[in-house]
């Protein structure tokens, strides 16, 4: 039976990022996926990265030639009354606020480095069963047309996958929305304005990617249902309609759904375990917290396992990187929770206050530059 001092299961961004942060930390690191890699490298999905995020994918060298498209700018508001602020890179000496790059892109860069790096990844190699025990945890491995396989692992990070609803250390909202994605084109250019614009449905995102808009459009499933069926100029119509005469949008592509709640892990860590991105939080896309929250937590963590040396899957070094991120993850989880329940009523005090708060953002430059620092590094604001 094969030993590693690390099996990261899932060859994603999130899985990749961790065996870069840790290539030359003197641990034997190896990752497993059950996808292949060219339908990791194929996924279309697009991914907002805030400014910290960039920091980090450059310490591990996976920046430079990223196609990423800069967010220069943010325009939030909310339908129906008053209010309304704009973010401005320019505001924090910065060339951007965020960026939006192909999730597939990002893996690829970051898996060209892992095996410049050297370390191992196991291509459409299912992780099957995982059995901590005190001094390993067994992984039993299978793939397409291989046979079963085991490999003992000092500890084991989960990258990749959701969480099962009936884990009692699970904790799981659904927020009875759906997000509708897609790619929208734009008259003139997009300028690298990036558009937030809550209504009662939830909020509707249009994020600079490439020459054209990413969409993500929230709404209840019924609506959601109602939106898929029109064509796509009357569904454009819908759009313009939220997003006003300041841009004139000229297209759309097909249009895609997924169903969001919030579920995350009270403990991101167990027994020679520790979970990382979807597989530790699930978050609503609003504010796109999501993937950047996931690179803070991997930036943790390879710090935690460089400083406490010795065994990796050993609980004090483990319960030392749950203490360390547990103000950020769970202020970002609370942080985006409460934008959704806040922009998702249209109780009329609730709207004026909305109306109110984002004036207050527009007016208050300090107030603006703690919720840009926010988006930008996270709840403890380090890059």
């Amino acid at each position: 039976m094969a030993e590693r001092d690390l099996l990261i299961v899932g060859a994603g961004p999130v899985g990749l990022a961790l065996a870069l942060a840790l290539k030359d930390s003197g641990l034997d690191v190896a990752l497993a996926d059950a996808r292949s890699a060219a339908a990791v490298a194929g996924d279309a999905r697009t991914l907002a990265l805030a400014h910290g995020s960039r920091l980090t994918l450059e310490r591990l060298g996976a920046w430079r030639g990223l196609p990423v498209t800069p967010i220069e700018s943010v325009h939030i508001s909310h339908a129906g009354g008053f209010g309304r602020t704009l973010l401005r890179a320019s505001e924090h000496q910065l060339p951007a606020l965020g960026y939006v790059v192909p999730a597939g892109a990002l893996a690829a860069a970051l898996r060209r480095e892992v095996a410049a790096a050297g370390i191992p990844v196991f291509d459409q190699t299912e992780v099957l069963e995982l059995a901590p025990a005190e001094a390993a945890v067994t992984a039993r491995l299978g793939g397409t047309g291989a046979p079963a396989s085991t490999l003992s692992a000092r500890l084991v990070a989960c990258a990749e996958g959701g969480m099962r609803a009936d884990d009692a250390d699970t904790v799981t909202h659904d927020y009875h929305q759906h997000a509708l994605i897609g790619t929208v084109g734009v008259a003139g250019g997009h300028h690298g304005l990036a558009f937030e614009r809550f209504t009662v449905d939830g909020p509707v995102a249009l994020l600079p990617c490439g020459k054209d808009y990413a969409l993500v459009h929230v709404a209840p499933p019924a609506r959601a249902d109602e939106l898929l069926a029109l064509d796509d100029a009357a569904y454009l119509a819908v759009l313009q309609g939220h997003i006003g005469s300041r841009v004139r949008l000229t297209g759309v592509s097909a249009r895609l759904r997924y169903p969001l709640r919030l579920r995350y892990r009270r403990q991101p860590v167990g027994k020679r375990c520790v979970w990382l991105g979807n597989a530790a939080q699930t978050l609503h896309p609003v504010a796109g917290q999501g993937f950047n929250l996931a690179l803070r937590d991997v930036w943790a963590l390879a710090r935690t396992l460089r400083e406490h040396g010795g065994d990796p899957g050993d609980p004090v070094t483990l319960s030392a990187y749950a203490r360390a991120r547990d103000l950020d993850r769970f202020g970002t989880i609370r942080f985006t929770d409460a934008l959704v329940r806040i922009f998702s009523t249209d109780f009329l005090p609730m709207r004026h206050g909305r109306g109110a708060g984002l004036f207050a953002l527009d007016l208050i430059p300090p107030l603006r530059n703690f919720v840009a620092r926010r988006m930008m590094f996270g709840a403890r604001a380090w890059p």
